[in-house]
Parts: structure tokens; C-alpha cells; sequence
């Protein structure tokens, strides 16, 4: 998306007078425009359905005495992920003088769902409030028409300025600092804390984090750890043979334990090599699995523009690139950034736009004058490029001998849904992944939380696996939680199951699901990193009083939540539950880790106890959320770690040990 002009109109106005001016299409299409003569006030902020990451909603009130920077979102669009990095800078310069808020109003259903957003704004790493405005209440408030849109609040709660897109950040930081330098000395800044409750801090540890794409081999597997900034490698079985990366977010090559990576995505196989789009680093990395080494051979760092003309290797700048497809010595890459498929010669290290004009939209045609909108899924398919092109809700191809790109599912930006059907009958919300297996197509229909099949010899594209409600669930009737990434190999299809920070199989025959057990991870990590992943971030912790119970028996651990009166589990959030021991405890490496989705309380997990007289413990960690019954949009999230001690005593004769965690309301 191209910059606009309105924030640098506003610069020349304000920052040399400090007279707050408005250029806003304002509510009822009234354009007002540097009047100076009549300060229009903010509306308030009432509306939305949910805050996140604060205790309370926020008023304007609240926010007096700071600058307040509004930015109008939904999960799904790129152009909205782009300008996360310059508002976390502006953020980190001005602590104390700017608060930013997120004002999510989705495009997608599925977006609406309060959940779904804590969910994007723990995979975005997202710190300021955030408000849930399903019901576009302030969109329509603030006259705002796109997304992104930022819209600047003075202290005095009166409205600055708005514009869309991307690339504000150097006029944001010119106003503000300015209004610093200038307000400050004689209005101090609000020292008002904003009531701040992270949602990390309520998210209990896992050994993966939003992976968002999976690579499958005949004897590998390779997991794109996005939420870990790792690649995770593993054979068939989970049993994990290697680890590319620190976990530090950055852009470092070098050896394995060294390289670091932002996010990455995508990737490909050839031989020894395996490639990775290192998605919000704009690069193309690749990994000699036989050194263990790391190297980028596409991309600067820097963010290409709209409408740029590739490049050649390192010199030259990518577009969050988001899969990749390796063929005939070329990387195929969905480059989600500039709503293109590029192409790269791994030989000369040349890169540039394959098919799309670089506008976002759904024509086809010749493959420089068609439009995409947004791919983020590539596999080959014979001489067909597949491809999900999220935005328009559709599943695409390229015919590379004819050279033209053709729909087989879907319509337009807004046209989306959970249809089986036929070609233009079938209907998908926002598909992200696309794996290609014995002449079936396969499709992650993300926001759908469903595994689609389209047959091309018919047309049809009908639901294969998944219910459609967001949960975690094996069997026949599974449940998946915003799937990203599919690969296929060996009657098998593998699943990266974003949200639910899991990898799924799924029997081709038989379409039962199971969930992948990684092993060894842990050893794979340093030790301070291993340490991080088997303790919750959170520090609410409960010491229990010492229970006795009888040794060299087997005993059942008891552990449940009592929740408030009014209040139930919420059933579209897993509930997590990580177990740990000391001493004279033997817990099977089964009940280390639980998740269940719907959430199964009470817990009930078997454990051995050694002989008599040791000093022994349990921990338990949990993480859950519940509602109240009578209003399903005030939910809370809830983490505690359950410290029970445990005395082994000959004399006794119990075989029990109950664990009760009696929760308040916020």
C-alpha cells in the first residue's frame, strides 16, 4: 500500500503553530480539513465487546495529559502486521507521552470471536490495549474506511489527524517529539498508570508457539516454530533430530545454535538443502542440514516497496515473503507483501515478480496483469503452482504452461464463508496453507478451522477433516484451531495447528486424527531455554498444605477449579496443564503435559510413589479461561501453579491427593 500525504499535510501545519488540526473524512462523509478555528473532540471509546492486555475498558478520560495513537486493525491483513514495528518503536520512545490503543474491527467473521483476537495479539507479541470492536462501533465513529487506519489523539482528547496505510512512522515520531519537547516543560505528562494485564502473562509455556508451516519428506519433518523463531526438525515420529535457531528474534547466520530468524514461515526442500522464508525479516534463508549452517540468499532486511521489480541476492529487499516451492532449480515464493507469486534462480540468485500486477484483488488472466490478494500457501502440483490467496477467500493456480492464472474456488475480498460445493458454489474464509498429494489438493481453510480437499477433476471442494469449531480434538470428528500450514507424504497429512500450538496428523484413509508427541526437544535447547519452556511466564503461584499418602502405591492426583458463582469453562479455549515432580514421584511422560479442548475438569492423573520417608512434591501449572453464563463476552483468563507437597508415610492408607484452585473474580 502506497504511502499518503495526510500525515505529512498535518506535519507542516502543526509542528511549526502546535494548533491541532484536523484532516479526517469525518462520520456521514463531511470532509473537515485544518479549520483551526474548531477542535473536534475524539468520540469517546465505548462499543467494543472486549479489552485485552488491561484490566479495564479505557475512557479518553483515562488517557488525558498523553498523546493516544489509535490503530484500527484486523488480524488478517498484511498491511496491518507491516506497521506493528513502527508502532512497538514509537511505543519504546515515547513510554510515557503516547499510549497506543488497538481498535480491532474484524473483516472476517471468525475475527469477531474475542479469543481468536487474544490469540493475534500473543502471535504478534502485541503489549498496548487492545479493544474488541465487533460490532465496528467506533470504526463507524471515527468515519474510518480501511485498514490500517491510525488516527492521532492530542492530551486534551481532541483529534490530530488519521490516515491509512503503511509507512508513517517518521512523521509520527516528528509530531510527537515535537509535542514533547514543546508541551512537556510545562504540562507534565499524566502519570496515571493504564491498567496493564498482559495477555503473555496469562499464557502458560509450550514446547511449540504458533507454528504456522510444516514441511514433510520421506523421512522428515521440518516445523517452522514461528512463535519460537526456530526450525524444528524431526523424523515421522516426533522424535526431534535437530533445532536451527537461538529463539532470539533477529537476522544472524552462522552456525544453527547461532542463526537467529523473525517469525519464518514457509519452506522447501532440495537434497541437503532446506530453504525458509524468514517472513518478518523479508528474507529468503537457507540451511545446509549437512554443516548445521545458516544463510541468507535473498533479501536486505528492508521491506520492498509497492510495485517493486525484484532484485539478486542479498542487495536487494523482499516483501514478508510467506511460503515457498522448489522446482526445476527455481523457488517459487508467495509473496504475501506485494500480493504477488515471485521467483527466484538459485543459480544466479535473480529474483523477481512471476504473476500478479502487484494490486490486491482476484482477476485472472495473463500472470502480469492479474490480480492476487495476499498468498501465503504455494505447492507444485504437475505444471500447476496451487496457491491460497487468503484475502479473497480462494484456492488458485497458475498454469505454467500456459502462463495464465485461473480460480478453482473462491470469488472476492469480501465474498467468503464454510460452503462444499462446486467451483464458484464452494465458499472458504481465509485459507493459508496448500499441500498437493495424489492428485488432490488439500487446503488449510484457516478461519474455517477445517481441512478442505479439492478434486480437479471435478471441481468439487468439500470438507475433509475438522468440525468447524475452534478447538483440540483427535478422532474422526477432530477439532482444529486456525491451521496454517498442510504437507503431505506417505498417506499422511501433516498439520501445523497454529493456535493450538500443535502438529496434527491426519490419516488419508481413514481421515482419523491424532496429534504428533515431540520428543526430545527439550535437549535439543540450552539450559537456560529448556528452563524457560517447562516454566510458565506467570508468578501466581499457590503453596498448598503438605498431604500424606501411602508409598510404593499407586495414587491419584486430583486437581480441580472452582470457579465463581455465575461462571463456566470456557468451551472454545483449551485448557493446559503441565505436571511436574520431585523425590518420590513417578508421573508417565504422558501426563507431563495436558491439553483439553473443550477444557475436562476435574483432572484425574495417576502417579507411582516411591519408598517411605522421602521428601517429595508436585507442580502443577494451569492456564484456562472461563465466562460468565449470562454474558459470554466477559471472559478472563486465569494461570496459576499449584505447589503441592507430599509426604510418603508408611502408616497411611490414602491414595489421594485433591488439589483445589479456588478462583476469584478479577
Amino acid at each position: 500500500m502506497k504511502k499518503s500525504s495526510l500525515f505529512t499535510n498535518l506535519l507542516s501545519k502543526i509542528v511549526p503553530t502546535l494548533i491541532l488540526s484536523i484532516i479526517l473524512i469525518y462520520p456521514g462523509g463531511i470532509p473537515v480539513a485544518s479549520a483551526q478555528k474548531k477542535k473536534i473532540p475524539a468520540p469517546e471509546l465505548t462499543g467494543g465487546t472486549a479489552w485485552l492486555n488491561v484490566s479495564r475498558p479505557l475512557s479518553l478520560n483515562d488517557l488525558k495529559g498523553r498523546m493516544v495513537l489509535l490503530d484500527f486493525w484486523t488480524y488478517c491483513c498484511i498491511n496491518c502486521m507491516h506497521i506493528i514495528p513502527d508502532l512497538k518503536k514509537l511505543e519504546a520512545k515515547y513510554p510515557k507521552e503516547l499510549v497506543v490503543i488497538g481498535v480491532h474491527a474484524a473483516k472476517f467473521t471468525n475475527e469477531r470471536e474475542t479469543e481468536n483476537v487474544r490469540q493475534a495479539i500473543l502471535r504478534y507479541e502485541l503489549e498496548h490495549p487492545v479493544v474488541v470492536d465487533s460490532n465496528m462501533a467506533l470504526w463507524q465513529a471515527y468515519g474510518v474506511r480501511a485498514w490500517p487506519t491510525l488516527v492521532l489523539i492530542d492530551q486534551e482528547g481532541y483529534i490530530v489527524g488519521s490516515d491509512t496505510g503503511e509507512g508513517h512512522y517518521e512523521i509520527l515520531d516528528k509530531i510527537i517529539g515535537e509535542w514533547a519537547s514543546r508541551y512537556r516543560p510545562t504540562n507534565p505528562v499524566s502519570e496515571n498508570p493504564i491498567p496493564i494485564s498482559l495477555e503473555k502473562d496469562k499464557q502458560a509455556a509450550s514446547f511449540l508457539s504458533f507454528p504456522g508451516k510444516i514441511l514433510a519428506t520421506p523421512n522428515r519433518l521440518y516445523l517452522a516454530d514461528s512463535g519460537h523463531n526456530r526450525i524444528v526438525i524431526t523424523d515421522l515420529k516426533g522424535n526431534v533430530l535437530d533445532v536451527a535457531g537461538s529463539g532470539e528474534i533477529g537476522k544472524s547466520d552462522g552456525e544453527f545454535i547461532a542463526a537467529s530468524f523473525h517469525h519464518p514461515q514457509g519452506m522447501a526442500t532440495h537434497g541437503d538443502i532446506l530453504y525458509v522464508a524468514d517472513t518478518e525479516n523479508h528474507l529468503i534463508r537457507r540451511l545446509d542440514l549437512k554443516e548445521r549452517t545458516v544463510k541468507t540468499i535473498a533479501g536486505n532486511g528492508k521491506q520492498a516497496e509497492f510495485m517493486a521489480s525484484g532484485g539478486m541476492g542479498a542487495s536487494s529487499p523482499l516483501n514478508s515473503p510467506w511460503d515457498l516451492a522448489f522446482l526445476d532449480g527455481q523457488l517459487y515464493i508467495a509473496m504475501a507483501g506485494t500480493h504477488q507469486i515471485w521467483v527466484m534462480d538459485l543459480e544466479t540468485t535473480l529474483f523477481q515478480p512471476y504473476a500478479g500486477s502487484g494490486r490486491e484483488g482476484r482477476t485472472d488472466g495473463p500472470l502480469d496483469a492479474c490480480t492476487l490478494a495476499q498468498p501465503s500457501g504455494i505447492a507444485v502440483a504437475g505444471s500447476k503452482l496451487y496457491f491460497a490467496d487468503s484475502e479473497v477467500s480462494s484456492l488458485r493456480y497458475i498454469d505454467r504452461n500456459g502462463k495464465m492464472t485461473h480460480t478453482a474456488v473462491g470469488k472476492d475480498l469480501f465474498v467468503f464463508g464454510d460452503k462444499d460445493g462446486r467451483g464458484d458454489d464452494a465458499r472458504l474464509q481465509h485459507p493459508l496453507g496448500v499441500a498437493a498429494y495424489k492428485d488432490i489438493i488439500y487446503l488449510a481453510d484457516t478461519y474455517n478451522h477445517k481441512i478442505k480437499a479439492f478434486n480437479p477433476q471435478d471441481n468439487t471442494c468439500m470438507t475433509f477433516s475438522g468440525n468447524g469449531r475452534p478447538g483440540y480434538e483427535d478422532g474422526r470428528n477432530a477439532q482444529f484451531y486456525e491451521p496454517g500450514g498442510l504437507s503431505a507424504v506417505g498417506n499422511k497429512l501433516y498439520v501445523a495447528d497454529t493456535n493450538n500450538h500443535a502438529i496434527r496428523v491426519v490419516d488419508l484413509e481413514t481421515k482419523e486424527v491424532s496429534t504428533l508427541q515431540l520428543s526430545g526437544l527439550t535437549e535439543q535447547l540450552s539450559e537456560t531455554a529448556m528452563l524457560q519452556s517447562m516454566i510458565p511466564p506467570f508468578e501466581n503461584t499457590l503453596a498448598l498444605a503438605a498431604q500424606t499418602v501411602k508409598p510404593d502405591a499407586e495414587v491419584l492426583l486430583k486437581v480441580n477449579v472452582l470457579l465463581p458463582d455465575g461462571c463456566q469453562l470456557n468451551p472454545q479455549t483449551p485448557l493446559v496443564c503441565r505436571i511436574n515432580s520431585s523425590g518420590g514421584i513417578l508421573i508417565e511422560q504422558e501426563y507431563r503435559e495436558l491439553r483439553h479442548a473443550p477444557p475436562l475438569l476435574p483432572l484425574n492423573v495417576p502417579v507411582k510413589t516411591g519408598k517411605p520417608g522421602q521428601n517429595t512434591a508436585v507442580t502443577i501449572s494451569l492456564s484456562f479461561s472461563y465466562c460468565k453464563k449470562d454474558n459470554h463476552s466477559a471472559c478472563y483468563f486465569d494461570a496459576i501453579t499449584l505447589h503441592q507437597p507430599i509426604n510418603l508415610d508408611k502408616a497411611s492408607t490414602n491414595t489421594a491427593v485433591t488439589m483445589d484452585y479456588l478462583v476469584k473474580l478479577p
